[in-house]
């Protein structure tokens, strides 16, 4: 927790719930709160519009508030940040607020990643670098500066699409499952969707692997995040294997 929100967390539910209900009525429309699903139910109810990170970044933009107070976490107010007027202010309550997803991959390690790819290939020319949303701002960056793009879990699949017919290869970060699931989609081989593991030499791979590769996959995931088509990955990985 940062130091900043320490002595609110001091104040009982109810005095709490006054200053907020004050400080509204004297900025009115000059503020409005995001409030991302995940919220309690004492936050979430506060919201001015409540929803996704994306859509929650979108329609701030297009209010007329001067404050944004984004009840999330740290990327999400970053993405606010970003498709904000330059009039506007992006505030996260809470500074220390994470996600573990988002810090699956920092723009350090991918940097490092670029350079060793760069042993076995030319990346500006062979690889598209994508990004979840669900990063920080830097590696949205990243993808910027080398040709990529930034994807949500609706898009992804035109994303990869749209990356293809710019280089053959892909590189996608930080939501392995994301890059896999939507690759098996559409038709790529398991065998062609390597996973790099940025904490070993080359991300543990070959360079014959690197230069088969279709997609590589960033080793970065959440534990609890396991959809029917994760199992149904699982499960042809098995096969091949019986074979």
């Amino acid at each position: 927790m940062s130091a900043a929100i320490q002595p609110y967390t001091l104040l009982d539910d109810e005095e709490c719930e006054s200053r907020i209900l004050a400080a509204r009525e004297t900025l009115a429309d000059r503020l409005v709160i995001l409030g991302h699903h995940y919220q309690r139910d004492e936050v979430f109810r506060h919201a001015n519009f409540t929803g996704d990170s994306l859509k929650l970044s979108r329609q701030a933009a297009a209010s007329k508030a001067d404050y944004i107070v984004f009840c999330g976490v740290h990327f999400m107010a970053e993405v606010a940040d970003i498709l904000s007027r330059p009039d506007q202010v992006s505030i996260l309550p809470d500074m220390s607020a994470g996600c573990s997803m988002a810090d699956m991959a920092d723009l350090k390690n991918v940097e490092r990643a670029w350079q060793e790819l760069s042993e076995v290939l030319d990346p500006e020319e062979s690889i598209t670098p994508v990004t979840y949303i669900n990063s920080a701002a830097d590696l949205k960056g990243f993808c910027g500066e080398h040709g990529g793009i930034v994807c949500t879990s609706t898009n992804a699949r035109h994303v990869l699409e749209w990356s293809f017919k710019q280089r053959e290869k892909v590189l996608f970060f930080p939501d392995q499952h994301l890059g896999q699931n939507t690759g098996y989609t559409m038709g790529i081989p398991l065998d062609e969707m390597v996973v790099w593991d940025y904490d070993k030499p080359l991300g543990g791979l070959s360079a014959t692997q690197i230069k088969r590769a279709k997609i590589i996959l960033w080793k970065g995931f959440c534990c609890t995040k396991c959809s029917s088509r994760n199992r149904l990955i699982t499960l042809s990985k098995n096969s091949l294997k019986l074979k």
